[in-house]
């Protein structure tokens, strides 16, 4: 009997939640969502978040197909880890993308090799298990003893949500990700029953560009390009464009306006589409995850306008 499609289930952004004792709290690890169907006949397929099947760009997840040998869906992360054992994304997008390149896939795989870490069981057997609470597939899940050279079963704990936070900070980790107790799996949903907790960092920042939304937004910011000075210059740091209310929106809208010019102010003109450059005079305050390494920002969303500051006070 085929086994059914399902759509991952997805966390909602948010902080940690009050009564931590009904909730299990999970390594939040930045990578590439994978849903995987084992047939039990020692094949197994992988695909992506969006439905894609992504199998034959991680040739080195192969063999898990041929260890498990009872039907099974199973929900999980693609990572590529750093040299100190971190989910690197950076490191991992050399990999995405070569589904359709399997020698190539096979080549990046010696060099950049991916793991699977494994966090749901959705299915197993006859029997769908998203209708079980988180506690019962997690069970299931662990009593399947998937731990092999390209993946993991991480550890789950109960309560102690602050402890586990402030170690993957202390790690240098992306965060947790909470899960409740009760809770069923919802596929394709981004639900409250999961909440996903950040680490972040703030900075201040000069805004050099914008790029025009578009629907309803069209004729206001659908993000603004940011820098940040470095030797006398203005290095570009990356788009924002998330974070806003409607009326900030509108409120930066006629700020890049009135500053419009002619001339890129960064010392190397971003690679983006339909950007229109300001004079470097609004100065604002950023939120974001992480840096890549050519030092743009992950996760970037707006905070706040900075009047208290002008560009030159920007370090």
């Amino acid at each position: 009997m085929p086994l059914p499609r399902i759509a991952p289930m997805l966390a909602t952004p948010g902080v940690l939640p009050a009564m931590d004792d009904r909730w299990a709290f999970e390594v939040k690890y930045d990578g590439q969502r994978a849903t995987v169907y084992l047939p039990g006949d020692g094949t197994m397929a992988v695909r992506a978040r969006s439905g894609a099947d992504i199998t034959a760009a991680y040739p080195e997840l192969g063999d898990l197909g041929s260890a498990f040998g009872r039907p099974a869906i199973l929900d999980g992360e693609i990572v590529a880890f750093d040299s100190e054992g971190r989910s690197d994304f950076e490191r991992l997008q050399s990999r995405m993308g070569l589904a359709g390149s399997p020698e190539k896939a096979a080549r990046m795989a010696r060099s950049v090799p991916a793991h699977l870490v494994l966090f749901d069981a959705l299915h197993l057997g006859r029997n769908s298990l998203i209708r079980l609470p988180y506690t019962r597939r997690r069970a299931v899940l662990e009593d399947l003893g998937l731990d092999g050279k390209h993946w993991s079963t991480p550890a789950a704990i109960t309560g102690h949500g602050a402890q586990a936070l402030e170690m993957t900070r202390a790690a240098g980790m992306e965060g947790v990700i909470a899960k409740r107790l009760t809770s069923g799996y919802q596929p394709g949903v981004r639900s409250r029953a999961w909440i996903k907790i950040r680490h972040v960092h703030t900075i201040d920042v000069i805004v050099g560009g914008w790029v025009p939304g578009r629907g309803r937004l069209a004729g206001l910011p659908g993000a603004v390009l940011v820098g940040e000075r470095h030797r006398g210059s203005l290095r570009y740091a990356g788009s924002v464009g998330t974070g806003w209310s409607d009326r900030e929106r509108n409120a930066i809208a006629e700020l890049l306006q009135a500053a419009e010019m002619d001339e890129c102010p960064f010392d190397r003109t971003p690679d983006v589409t339909g950007a229109r450059w300001v004079l470097p005079r609004l100065v604002g305050e950023v939120r974001y995850a992480s840096r890549t390494r050519a030092g743009l920002l992950r996760h970037p969303s707006w905070h706040r306008l900075r009047p208290d500051l002008a560009p030159d006070d920007v370090a």
